[in-house]
């Protein structure tokens, strides 16, 4: 079929061993800068692998380094102090060259199972190898086969179907956005995986759809419907699911309607006032599969009225996922309300949530105030860090949480809560409960749903998404022209903790707008303690990130032995592990191992 046909394909033609030539001379360490420039001159190369003992790999020199080796009169100096640790990558053998085309390595230092070098490509194998993967593919494949395989390399979902309206291809990012494995799509009827599809009928009618609107877990999405013809025959149809289309379009239309409302303002004319804004899930940031679950979950809690908790570090963007179920919910015709339980003196809570009346206190304003719950009628309102609440206001809202009503401070008459409570912590709440801090029984009232958000050095595949979302945004906010971010830039931004995560990130890079000069960014304008990190990550392992690589060995050995006797069933390999299934799911991805 095919992916068997895709398969087939791709190992024989794309493989790096197929490519890969055997390097004709390496060097050592200790070998001299002269004898090294020998051997380069008399092989026509370029470039020399520089082995360890073990005959791994560990540097490279290249003759622009021998000239200034020489230039400088180090010839008969060893060659250990001039090799170059960048600009090169060790990969295997099996990898594809669909995968490594995108590093932005010149050289590819080919090992096997034991590490030793085996092997060698620069840019001119694998742009040879993509020329002869075209030509197979130009003469191997007829026109609907061809359209499948762009479009399974395309970033938005795709769905194809045969002529019988079955699933035939299904792929990962379809897969991310329903939350139905490929396994289980695949073979089955398209109606019955897809809401609201009408792909069925595309191969009866053999009518193309572009740009229409479909409704997928109550979300608008832009799809296209394309039928795939054969030698006249109608042999199926392609479902394209547009991601970014809707938000795209919604950015688009927000810019339009601020520009309609300076222009009505400066021609004094009355303004609209039901303008639609981007909804907030569509402004989340992320590609990658644990964005992808958790968008997925939001869309799916945000209908019910089940209690939320959201966890994660400071500036992983808590409130952003609290407005999404706010936007999602039957809420959203009220108010967002939000209150940073930790910013509010602990004298002041009380009248804050709930508000007062008038006289309750000296200095109460004259007829009372409504408090937060009060001003989120028909809304939501979001505690944030409500691990910084004092116990005696843990003990109240539990109370008002179980009667879903309240009082003012100095009041008598009840009033019933109205709102949606979603609460956020950047703290272990199920630690603060063991010391007495945090009080159980409100822990499990707040906590029917974790909504546990990762830091950015756990979801390193969407920094360079962000970093492109906000360098924009930032250029214009301050009306520069566009930067660009260098590749040993953005290498340093991959390598860094991000302990202050997708903040900390917006905060440079609007310092590196405002302060570097030209249109790119460089490494030279990262902060000292960023390029500091990068540097450090270059360096031959100490001993101690030795026993730490062989601890990760270890670990992910017994994950996919536990998984082999669960059948690769995360739940049943979890229970063996002894560990929640998020932290498992965090693990297989770590190693590699991830659907």
């Amino acid at each position: 079929m095919l992916r068997g046909d895709l398969h087939n394909l791709d190992s024989e033609c794309n493989e790096v061993q197929n490519w890969m030539y055997k390097v004709p001379y390496t060097a050592r360490a200790n070998d001299s800068i002269k004898d090294t420039a020998k051997a380069l001159r008399e092989r026509n190369a370029d470039c020399i692998p520089v082995l360890g003992d073990s005959m791994n790999p560990i540097g490279i020199i290249t003759d622009k380094i021998l000239l200034e080796a020489f230039l400088q009169g180090k010839e008969d100096e060893s060659i250990l102090h001039y090799m170059s640790k960048e600009n090169f990558c060790i990969i295997r053998s099996n990898e594809s060259l669909l995968d490594i085309y995108k590093l932005p390595n010149h050289y590819f230092l080919v090992i096997d199972e034991n590490k030793v070098l085996i092997g060698m490509l620069t840019r001119n194998e694998i742009l040879k190898g993509f020329s002869s993967y075209i030509d197979q593919f130009t003469q191997h494949f007829h026109t609907s086969e061809i359209l499948d395989i762009i479009l399974e390399s395309a970033y938005e979902g795709v769905a194809v179907v045969d002529k019988d309206g079955v699933l035939v291809e299904f792929n990962e990012a379809y897969s991310r956005f329903t939350g139905v494995a490929k396994k289980d799509a695949i073979g089955q009827p398209v109606q019955e995986v897809i809401d609201n599809t009408n792909l069925h009928n595309t191969v009866k009618t053999g009518m193309p759809e572009r740009g229409a609107i479909q409704y997928i877990q109550g979300q608008p999405m832009v799809v296209h419907r394309i039928p795939l013809w054969k030698e006249g025959e109608l042999v199926g149809a392609v479902g394209l699911l547009i991601f970014e289309g809707v938000t795209e379009l919604y950015r688009i239309y927000d810019r339009f309607l601020e520009k309609t409302v300076q222009n009505a303002q400066a021609k004094g004319a009355p303004l609209q006032t039901d303008i639609v804004k981007t909804k907030s899930i569509e402004q989340i940031i992320g590609t990658g599969e644990q964005i992808a679950n958790l968008k997925r979950m939001t869309r799916k809690i945000a209908k019910t009225d089940a209690a939320i908790l959201i966890t994660g570090e400071s500036g992983t963007g808590k409130e952003m996922f609290a407005n999404s179920i706010h936007d999602l919910s039957h809420y959203n015709q009220g108010p967002f309300i939000s209150v940073n339980c930790g910013a509010i003196p602990e004298q002041l809570f009380e009248s804050e949530l709930f508000g007062y009346e008038e006289g309750a206190f000296t200095g109460a304003k004259k007829g009372g105030k409504p408090g937060k719950f009060e001003l989120a009628e028909s809304g939501t309102i979001f505690l944030d860090e409500i691990g910084e609440m004092p116990q005696m206001m843990q003990t109240k809202l539990l109370r008002i949480l179980q009667e879903r009503a309240f009082e003012r401070v100095g009041g008598v008459r009840k009033l019933p809560l109205k709102a949606r409570v979603v609460a956020a912590t950047n703290q272990n709440l199920r630690s603060m409960v063991k010391a007495g801090t945090f009080r159980e029984d409100l822990f499990y009232r707040i906590n029917v749903i974790d909504i546990e958000i990762p830091p950015l050095r756990e979801r390193s595949e969407d920094i360079p998404l962000l970093i492109s979302h906000y360098l924009t945004e930032t250029c214009n906010k301050y009306g520069v022209n566009k930067k660009e971010i260098t590749a040993e830039a953005l290498s340093a931004f991959m390598t860094y903790e991000w302990y202050g995560n997708i903040r900390e990130l917006a905060n440079i890079i609007e310092k590196l707008v405002i302060l570097a000069e030209g249109d790119k960014i460089d490494i030279e304008h990262l902060p000292g303690y960023i390029k500091t990190r990068y540097d450090s990550s270059l360096l031959p392992l100490s001993p101690i990130d030795q026993v730490k690589r062989e601890e990760n060995t270890r670990e992910k050995e017994m994950i996919v032995q536990i998984m082999k006797e669960s059948g690769w069933n995360k739940s049943k390999a979890a229970d063996k592990l002894g560990i929640h299934r998020t932290t498992l799911y965090k693990k297989l991805k770590k190693h590699g191992l991830s659907d």
